[in-house]
């Protein structure tokens, strides 16, 4: 086992001692300041500007799962993993230019409460509940389960035991700081984040020789973003078909990532701290990719274990005291991200079921106690779905993740997709796909990941296709409800008051789109 345990000084210990003891007193003094003010956890109070809501998303989006698994799937395949964050940008398009300004227009705080608006309580309940759901298996335990990977590479411990760490630490900083404590600390850490990594590829590419020398010792079709149709790992229409349905889900509908456009403090600068997540997407191949195709040139003897990539690169490359300083970033990215994610989940349960069904005269302090429990009973649950990914055989940790959510979106994009593009989608249509779809979508994920696992049952097609042919199923199943419902209730919100989105952000979403493009050109056709 590459344990770094063995490599680490007095001087690292330190620093990840100081580091948590910080994080803790800026998540008191946070709390403190709220209290005064009689502020929810949740959204912040709206105060929230561009350059926060872009590094609170980023940090949400960025878990240690980007950095353990970009670097295993850099290691395996190059830089096809790209795709994932540069495709983005049209999902990050729809997010700022269709889904926020109405969801800013209709004044709700969560995503259920938004298509309550719509279809009514039926909808903001299963919404609800499917919301929880989806908050604990593919935020919260996925979240865990690569942290935990990463804490049982540095400390040889089993996976329930470095999940219980994880999630005690970062239940105790969400409980006590909420929104804006996270959204505080994750400026910072981001920041960190860049530095570390930039550092790692800088010091890796000398080690190598440089990018000519790299590209020697590296497979030529590790160069590519687009593979052919009928390549083992990422063939073209997989990427092409099944990426969209995600990231529908992802970037457009989820709660803990849509969160923090809803606490800006105006569209505008809601529809920039969007653009500027693209912007600091473009970053991921010389941040989280390149360590990883490094390592490939670099440690070739680590083969299918890819998944221990980056953190080899750092016990080999860095000094006595940068070590603690990266697990001190790993460990501030992974109390973002499951911090986040203990937060959407409270303020999901807390408004849009304990105040909407159990006690609608619920006071402020009343709200707080009920939000704080559910983070408590999520970090149980997280515990016990993590300890079952682990279980997974035959998948690197990259596929996992983009596996799990591609059987948790289809629903989720059908039902916001057609609400927003088709004013004749019905309150039946909606519930079935919610309900039913959903069902389906996770019983056949379920088949997929743990029943009949694909590594021993090859007949499956790749994990995007089915996760697009789930969702085209669906979209069919919801139009035709929708067109055969003899009395429809169809969509009643009023939305003429939809705010307008100004010229600076249109130049910036083109600027952003064309720099993309060229990355394509230049990663395909070289």
């Amino acid at each position: 086992m590459n344990s770094i345990y063995d490599k680490l000084t007095t001087l690292d210990f330190v620093i990840v001692a100081g580091y948590l003891v910080a994080l803790l007193i800026i998540g008191y003094v946070v709390s403190v300041k709220q209290r005064k003010k009689d502020e929810t956890l949740f959204l912040a109070g709206n105060s929230l500007n561009w350059y926060s809501i872009g590094f609170n998303m980023w940090g949400t989006n960025v878990g240690p799962s980007s950095l353990l698994a970009f670097a295993s799937i850099g290691y395996a395949t190059g830089i096809v993993a790209g795709n994932f964050e540069w495709y983005a940008f049209v999902f990050l398009l729809l997010l700022a230019m269709v889904f926020a300004p109405r969801y800013i227009a209709s004044k709700v705080s969560t995503m259920p409460e938004y298509m309550g608006k719509r279809y009514g309580d039926s909808t903001q309940n299963i919404l609800a509940w499917y919301a929880l759901v989806k908050i604990l298996v593919s935020w919260l335990s996925l979240g865990l389960f690569s942290g935990g990977v990463l804490v049982r590479q540095i400390l040889g411990i089993p996976m329930w035991q470095s999940v219980t760490v994880l999630v005690i630490f970062s239940g105790i900083f969400t409980f006590a700081g909420g929104l804006k404590a996270i959204a505080k600390v994750n400026v910072f850490q981001m920041i960190l984040l860049i530095v570390v990594s930039l550092t790692l590829s800088y010091l890796g590419l000398q080690k190598v020789g440089g990018i000519e020398a790299l590209a020697a010792k590296t497979p030529s079709n590790f160069w590519n973003l687009v593979r052919p149709s009928d390549d083992a790992s990422y063939p073209w229409p997989a990427i092409l078909l099944g990426y969209p349905v995600a990231a529908v889900a992802f970037f457009c509908t989820d709660q803990s990532m849509v969160q923090s456009v809803l606490g800006a403090k105006n569209l505008e600068q809601g529809q920039l701290g969007v653009n500027f997540i693209g912007w600091l997407k473009v970053m991921a191949l010389p941040l989280f990719i390149l360590p990883g195709i490094l390592c490939y040139a670099l440690y070739p003897e680590l083969g299918s274990n890819s998944d221990l990539a980056y953190m080899t690169m750092v016990t080999n490359l860095f000094p006595s005291g940068m070590n603690g300083l990266v697990i001190c970033v790993m460990i501030a990215v992974l109390v973002g991200t499951i911090g986040s994610s203990l937060n959407a989940l409270s303020t999901v349960f807390t408004n849009d079921i304990y105040v909407k069904k159990i006690n609608p005269t619920a006071t402020i302090k009343d709200q707080i106690r009920i939000g704080r429990l559910t983070i408590a009973a999520g970090c149980v649950f997280a515990i016990l779905i993590a300890v079952a990914i682990d279980n997974i055989k035959g998948q690197n940790l990259f596929n996992i993740f983009q596996a799990v959510l591609g059987f948790l979106a289809p629903s989720l994009s059908v039902v916001f997709l057609l609400s927003v593009f088709w004013k004749r989608t019905t309150k039946k249509a909606v519930n079935a796909t919610l309900s039913w779809g959903s069902a389906f979508s996770l019983f056949v994920g379920v088949l997929y990941l743990w029943i009949f696992p694909a590594d021993k049952y090859p007949v499956w097609p790749h994990f995007l296709l089915i996760s697009f042919y789930i969702f085209a199923v669906l979209l069919i199943a919801a139009v035709i409800i929708s067109l055969v419902d003899r009395n429809p209730e169809v969509n009643v919100s009023d939305e003429t008051d939809i705010p307008k989105t100004s010229k600076k952000v249109k130049v910036l979403f083109g600027l952003l789109g064309l720099t993309i493009f060229v990355l394509y050109l230049i990663f395909n056709f070289h």
